[in-house]
């Protein structure tokens, strides 16, 4: 059996190597050409796996290690009988940090004593955006969420959710929207020129879900304008030949990587090797946990005199603080116009390895249950 896959799905022998033969390709650009002998087809958000891709190929199963399917015609593979897995909710608790990890940056900018002061909505309520809000409120944020589409499937809890413009009105808006082009509902450009001109400049605007949510050149224009709001992407249109101008003029600019944390991408490993068994006939045998590495960083301690939000805060920033991920981004665009795409990907391709949070033990001397609370609620090991 010949499974291709792209080389950035991590532990591909671990998993997949007493399965069949691994042939690793480059996935942004992967042509029918290279998948026409495979089996198996494991991809990840930069492959478009369509009809084009696949007809008259020997794939009878397709697998993304990812969140989302806006990249996959699943309904043409189920059309052929393709067997298909993806991995929904795998790196929720990644990029739920990495908004955590903004909040908190922000919240140092506008010299806030206490971060819980800021109200958060949240747009998208699926696996990510639900797993925020939990995280948030138990550290005692206002939170509010907009999500229509599950709004009008549940009417019974229509009171959980609000409109799009009462989540604008919050001191910090976060989108965690698949991309949809149709439907009641569309996400594409969402966020355009009405909704950036509700934002003022006390506010921040995240995005860590798909880069077309945002409408780049109506964001561009409105940061030009005065009281325009401080933004957070993750997220670009045109990925990877992202618009250097928006780059420089974004507050905090990352490549992409809100959910790349190792146990964010070895879950999603996990999760389509599980599915893959299953369609096989196969026992499952192995665990993302089995192959997880010892943390760098694996301890710290704080004393009875250590102020909540400052501690927390500072564990937060030692397990990732996204301006490493600024840095980096901003240099690849300082490049030559026909280097920036690629070297985008390789940002992507080569990140460093980023632990949750889950992988520090953190020892409280004399704390109160308060601040072992919130550690808890961001996912810490407690040692009291």
């Amino acid at each position: 059996m010949l499974i291709v896959a792209d080389e950035n799905i991590p532990l591909l022998d671990s998993f997949f190597g007493d399965i069949g033969e691994i042939r690793r390709v480059k996935g942004r650009g992967l042509t029918r050409h290279e998948v026409e002998d495979a089996d198996v087809l494991l991809v990840r958000s930069v492959t478009r796996v369509n009809r084009e891709l696949l007809e008259g190929t020997r794939v009878r199963f397709v697998g993304t290690a990812t969140i989302g399917t806006d990249h996959v015609d699943v309904e043409w593979l189920k059309e052929q009988g393709i067997g298909f897995s993806a991995a929904p909710g795998c790196n929720a608790r990644s990029v739920a940090e990495y908004v955590l990890a903004v909040i908190s940056l922000f919240a140092d900018q506008r010299d806030l004593c206490d971060w819980s002061d800021l109200s958060v909505g949240i747009v998208g309520a699926g696996n990510v955006g639900s797993e925020l809000a939990r995280m948030l409120e138990r550290l005692d944020f206002e939170v509010k969420l907009c999500d229509p589409p599950r709004q009008d499937a549940e009417p019974e809890n229509a009171e959980t959710f609000v409109s799009l413009s009462e989540v604008l009105a919050c001191d910090v808006v976060t989108f965690h929207t698949p991309l949809t082009r149709s439907g009641d509902h569309p996400t594409h450009h969402m966020v355009s020129g009405q909704q950036l001109a509700e934002l003022s400049s006390e506010q921040l605007l995240i995005n860590a879900g798909r880069g077309e949510v945002v409408d780049g050149a109506a964001l561009l224009r409105r940061l030009d304008q005065p009281d325009a709001p401080v933004v957070a992407l993750d997220v670009w249109e045109q990925e990877p030949a992202i618009d250097p101008g928006l780059v420089d003029k974004v507050w905090l600019a990352t490549p992409h990587i809100a959910g790349y944390s190792l146990e964010g991408k070895m879950q999603g490993t996990e999760m389509v090797y599980q599915v893959l068994c299953r369609y096989l006939g196969l026992p499952i045998r192995k665990k993302a946990g089995q192959f997880l590495p010892e943390p760098a960083l694996s301890k710290m301690s704080f004393t009875r005199n250590a102020v909540e939000d400052e501690a927390l805060r500072l564990a937060l920033s030692a397990c990732y603080d996204p301006r490493k991920d600024d840095l980096r981004l901003r240099r690849v665009m300082k490049r030559a116009e026909g280097e920036r795409a690629e070297a985008f990907d390789r940002l992507r391709r080569d990140y460093p390895v980023r632990r949750e949070c889950s992988s520090l033990k953190i020892q409280l001397k004399g704390s109160s249950k308060s601040l072992q609370d919130r550690f808890r609620a961001i996912g810490f090991k407690l040692k009291i």
